[in-house]
């Protein structure tokens, strides 16, 4: 389960005695890895109860987390664990609601909340590498060498708009009045002002303005059948026209997704 950028993520550890009771530990540090591979260090922890402590970590950062507790002297020992915080913007082909509405699940239930934004995510990333292109807008950054023309070839599409351009030490930046995007290429090419140079950082926007419905649906379709198979409510069918999987094409989308997603499959239509 992933974190909103901004929540406080409740970081825990039990220790116990040579009995397998809690017991305090002699001293009890914290340590935790930022995605920037910056640290935080809390030294000493103290405990709540007896060999339980427990820390309140305010996110600062979308990424990857590193966590480690230490304990020295009494009772030694170390756990080490991860945590990830989403960025601002979710990414998602349909709402949290929808997905709710799909798996019957009734709206003023809001337990699992966080773990099925996790599968709308998942399944939002699935629906994407299988199309090709990104549906859910949101804003990429990564660093473009331009070609020998000068123009670069930006690797998420349709692009909507270029939002900042510069060098990675921001000592040169160009006008983005003055760049041409293609949307349906990412193709960026200079139409006035200095020529793009070696390790140029673009940040830039990409997606769909408009959802399509059979989108949304082959989206859902899969956080149903994700949900449903970590519940153990479904069978695997390994045969006959109401297999909910295509060989070779793996287990997690299912063929009805497919076909909304207009693959080829065989015997369709």
């Amino acid at each position: 389960m992933a974190y909103d950028l901004g929540d406080v993520v409740q970081l825990t550890v039990t220790v116990i005695d040579a009995s397998d009771d809690p017991a305090d530990a002699g001293n009890m540090t914290l340590t935790i890895g930022l995605p920037d591979d910056t640290t935080v260090t809390v030294d000493p922890v103290a405990s709540d109860t007896p060999g339980v402590y427990v820390h309140g970590y305010a996110t600062v950062q979308a990424g990857r987390h590193t966590v480690r507790w230490l304990a020295t002297g009494a009772n030694a020992m170390a756990h080490t664990d991860v945590f990830d915080v989403r960025e601002q913007l979710p990414v998602a082909i349909v709402s949290l609601a929808r997905a709710k509405t799909q798996l019957e699940i009734p709206a003023s239930d809001t337990s699992k909340d966080e773990e099925l934004r996790g599968f709308v995510s998942g399944a939002t990333l699935a629906v994407e590498r299988h199309l090709g292109f990104i549906v859910a807008r949101r804003t990429f950054t990564e660093r473009c060498t331009p070609d020998r023309y000068g123009d670069v070839l930006l690797s998420n599409v349709p692009v909507v708009s270029l939002v900042t351009v510069q060098t990675p030490d921001a000592s040169q930046s160009w006008d983005t009045d003055d760049l041409q995007a293609d949307p349906a290429t990412g193709q960026v090419e200079v139409l006035a002002g200095p020529a793009l140079r070696a390790g140029v950082d673009f940040t830039y926007r990409a997606g769909l303005a408009i959802v399509p419905e059979d989108y949304q649906l082959a989206t859902l379709i899969i956080i149903e059948h994700l949900w449903e198979t970590k519940r153990g409510a479904m069978g695997v069918s390994l045969g006959g026209d109401n297999e909910p999987w295509m060989p070779g094409r793996g287990f997690a989308i299912p063929r009805r997704a497919l076909e909304l997603l207009d693959s080829n499959l065989p015997g369709v239509a």
